[in-house]
């Protein structure tokens, strides 16, 4: 009897205090984070994850986050732990490792723990709504997802579902509004574009802008007109009043129209023909009567749109708006124009096939993704230039680790940049984990801007094809 009662004793012993509520605690304790295992010491032999409390356990393992709050479809945690694919995603080895599997009681405990948020003992979730916190959204087409990223942390705090319809409409670009209080989502295949709250990443509604081929969106500097691009042979741009979310006009008759960019006063809007040596500058001041010209990006050249020769993809300026830069993916180079005069200033020659470009408002930079580049390592493809847009010189070509980088951000107030790696092919690095669309997941990584090389204890892994980034 003694024996007895002292073994009901022990059973019922109370778990230390973990963070965890106490049924998720008591199979974390006793199933995961166990000697050898996912603990504090052992981690390193473990996926760099310790999951002892429950603010270890948010803190990620080698490939980022573990556990999404609300989302098991995207937490790798109820992956490894599934045996039974009606559930979902099943991925080996099978955790606990060398140990019977979770009891379909213990994997539901955890699928419902995180689905209602994965909050601690106090009822608190992690990655709350924070004002002003910074955020990284990465719009993975492959899925019709937004990661959101903590930027402090680089790490994934939500997955965002976009689009309405059961059929991929491939979010193509995110845009942050000036004023940092929303985020737009532009969709290759839909007639509309999405706007969600940045502060709580909560979606507001759609507004229509109809058929077309949709790739990029400029937004005017007081927030309030945006400009999506159609690109398509006989393209054109959709011009929106974001606060009363209708379109109020059309810029028709422009030939496969791609990157865009908007004057901080909004009187100037600058597209890219794609395929073709020009890109449009458009007076956007009177919408009644808006006036376009062509700007030759070849000096003594007629305007013309024959694909191979310059192919202009996306135009960006700098941060005092007197000089604006535009990548040509079909001659290599990114040029450089007077934004006083449209006379070109420089050509400066770059890796294979630029593509997108971002600047700082801290650092003299301009950063520009190079996407077929070729590197001397494995399981390596593109690069990143680094050039001083004071100097117009390259100060850094950082050409490690990526494979085909597209989308590219500035975190100014971390002092870094994001780079997004679509990894699409066979030929790339293989993704730790499966995604629940399918495809292959890509990543992200960081450059520090201070020593302009590649911070190698981060690489996020996320969904598939991460195409652009966008920073609050």
């Amino acid at each position: 009897m003694f024996f007895l009662l002292a073994s009901c004793t022990f059973d019922h012993t109370p778990l230390p205090d973990n963070g965890y509520p106490p049924d998720v605690g008591r199979i974390i304790t006793t199933q995961c984070s166990t000697p050898g295992c996912h603990t504090r010491k052992s981690k390193a032999a473990a996926g760099g994850l310790a999951m002892e409390t429950w603010a270890d356990l948010f803190a990620g393992g080698n490939g980022g986050a573990v556990v999404i709050p609300y989302r098991p479809d995207q937490s790798w945690l109820m992956f490894y732990t599934n045996t039974d694919t009606a559930r979902g995603i099943v991925l080996q080895p099978t955790m606990p490792f060398n140990r019977p599997p979770l009891s379909l009681h213990e994997w539901q405990t955890l699928y419902n723990w995180i689905i209602n948020g994965a909050k601690n003992n106090k009822g608190e979730i992690a990655f709350p709504p924070v004002e002003g916190r910074t955020k990284i959204y990465i719009a993975n087409q492959g899925c019709d997802i937004i990661t959101v990223v903590d930027a402090e942390t680089r790490l994934a705090m939500r997955y965002i579902d976009v689009g309405n319809s059961p059929d991929l409409e491939f979010p193509h670009f995110v845009k942050v509004s000036p004023d940092r209080k929303f985020w737009y989502i532009v969709h290759l295949n839909s007639t509309y574009i999405e706007k969600f709250n940045a502060h709580d990443d909560s979606r507001i509604g759609t507004i229509p802008i109809g058929t077309g081929y949709w790739n990029t969106m400029a937004i005017s500097g007081d927030g309030r007109y945006g400009y999506v691009v159609d690109l398509s042979d006989d393209g054109h741009v959709a011009i929106l009043d974001l606060q009363e979310m209708k379109i109020i006009a059309n810029i028709w008759g422009l030939r496969w129209p791609h990157g865009s960019w908007c004057t901080r006063d909004g009187r100037t809007l600058y597209v890219t023909s794609q395929y073709g040596n020009y890109i449009y500058k458009l007076d956007v001041s009177n919408l009644n009567f808006i006036q376009s010209e062509r700007i030759v990006l070849a000096p003594g050249q007629s305007p013309h749109n024959f694909q191979g020769t310059l192919d202009p993809h996306e135009v960006i300026m700098t941060p005092d708006e007197t000089k604006y830069f535009v990548t040509c993916q079909a001659s290599d180079e990114v040029r450089v124009f007077d934004a006083s005069t449209d006379q070109l200033i420089k050509v400066i020659p770059v890796g294979n096939y630029p593509q997108e470009m971002a600047v700082s408002q801290r650092y003299p930079y301009l950063l520009v993704t190079c996407l077929d580049d070729p590197c001397a390592q494995p399981k390596c493809r593109g690069s990143l230039y680094v050039i001083n847009y004071e100097t117009l010189e390259i100060v850094a070509v950082v050409n490690q680790g990526f494979y085909q980088p597209h989308g590219v951000a500035v975190v100014d107030l971390e002092g870094y940049a994001v780079v997004a790696s679509r990894n699409l092919d066979l030929e790339g690095p293989p993704p730790h984990h499966a995604s629940n669309c399918g495809g292959r997941n890509g990543f992200i990584q960081f450059v520090d801007l201070n020593t302009l090389t590649l911070q190698p204890q981060f690489k996020t892994e996320v969904s598939v094809d991460p195409y652009a980034v966008g920073v609050r």
